[in-house]
């Protein structure tokens, strides 16, 4: 008795605009740098290179780690927008949402992961758990907006 049985090889891997959300990721990743460069210059100059065991002042490094956090952060964007597609369906929409994502990477990962990961790495200056300052929140929900509004701009 033969059997047949029939297997698919389509399988989608779409999630969403990813180059969107790396886009959306870098342009919200500059203001936010710049908002830091201006607020908490030591975060771009010392503690974002600890992270990675590099210790002194590194400006241009902790700039460039900087960015390519904003470029995955946007790809996890970019896949939750792949889940619900109206959410970048407008600019307005790409905000707010974008806003509401910069709020939850700040929770889960300034306040929580950040002074968790600086500590484990012996970083003299690493801030208390939790990490609550204004500064950072006010940071990421901008990030997080611009990442929206781009992402939402940029999305077919």
């Amino acid at each position: 008795m033969a059997t047949e049985t029939v297997t698919s090889t389509d399988v989608s891997t779409e999630t969403g605009n990813w180059k969107a959300g790396v886009a959306g990721g870098l342009v919200g990743g500059l203001v936010f740098g710049a908002m830091m460069s201006a607020m908490t210059p030591g975060v771009l100059r010392m503690a974002i290179p600890a992270m990675y065991g590099i210790e002194g002042p590194a400006g241009a490094l902790g700039w460039a780690i900087h960015m390519s956090h904003g470029a995955v952060i946007g790809l996890g964007f970019a896949a939750v927008a792949g889940l619900r597609p109206e959410l970048g369906g407008s600019i307005g929409a790409g905000l707010g949402v974008g806003a509401g994502y910069g709020l939850l990477v700040w929770v889960a990962l300034a306040v929580v992961a950040m002074p968790i990961w600086l500590g484990a790495v012996g970083f003299p200056g690493a801030p208390p758990l939790p990490n609550v300052g204004v500064e950072s929140l006010v940071g990421h929900v901008v990030y997080g907006a611009v990442l929206g509004g781009v992402y939402a701009a940029t999305t077919d």
